[in-house]
C-alpha cells in the first residue's frame, strides 16, 4: 500500500508546526517570560537579569551567578541551583517546588509567597531572606543558615544561630 507513507509524512508535516514552539530556546538571552526549560546554564552569569515569569522547569543553573536577579513568578520546578549565587534575588511568588538550592547563597533574597514544597536548601545561606507566606511543606532546611530571615508568618525574625530551623 504505497499511500500509507504519504499519509504518515503529511501528518508529520501538519503536526510539526504545532509542536515546534513547545521547545525551549536555551540560547535566548535572559528576558521576562523566557523559556529555558531543561536547559543547561551552569556557571553562567545572569546577575541583575529580569527573568520574571520565566519557564525554568528542570533547568540546571548550578554555580550560576543570579545575584540581584528578578525571578518573580518564575516556574523553576525541579531546577538545580546547587552552589548558585542568588544574593538579594527576587523570587516572589515563584514555583520552586522540588528545586535544589544545596549550598546556594540566598542571603537577602525575597522568597515571599513562593512555593518551596519539597525544595532542598541543604547547607544554603538564607541569612536575612524573606520567607513571608512561603509554602514550606516537606522542605529540607538541614544545616541551612536562616539567621535574620523573616519567617513564613511574616512577623517572626529568626534569631542569630538559626540553623535548620527558625529560633
Amino acid at each position: 500500500m504505497p499511500y500509507k507513507p504519504i499519509i504518515v509524512a503529511a501528518w508529520l508535516l501538519l503536526a510539526l508546526p504545532a509542536t515546534a514552539h513547545a521547545f525551549a530556546d536555551c540560547s535566548a538571552p535572559p528576558a521576562p517570560g523566557v523559556d529555558w526549560s531543561r536547559c543547561f546554564h551552569e556557571e553562567s552569569s545572569f546577575a541583575g537579569a529580569d527573568l520574571t515569569n520565566a519557564r525554568l522547569t528542570g533547568t540546571r543553573l548550578q554555580r550560576a551567578n543570579l545575584e540581584g536577579a528578578d525571578l518573580s513568578e518564575a516556574n523553576a520546578q525541579g531546577a538545580k541551583f546547587v552552589s548558585a549565587i542568588l544574593k538579594n534575588a527576587q523570587l516572589i511568588g515563584a514555583n520552586l517546588r522540588e528545586a535544589d538550592f544545596t549550598r546556594a547563597n540566598l542571603e537577602g533574597a525575597d522568597l515571599s509567597n513562593a512555593n518551596l514544597r519539597r525544595t532542598r536548601f541543604f547547607r544554603a545561606n538564607l541569612r536575612g531572606a524573606n520567607l513571608s507566606a512561603a509554602k514550606l511543606d516537606q522542605t529540607d532546611l538541614l544545616n541551612a543558615d536562616i539567621s535574620g530571615a523573616t519567617w513564613t508568618d511574616g512577623a517572626r525574625i529568626c534569631a542569630e544561630g538559626s540553623i535548620g530551623r527558625c529560633k
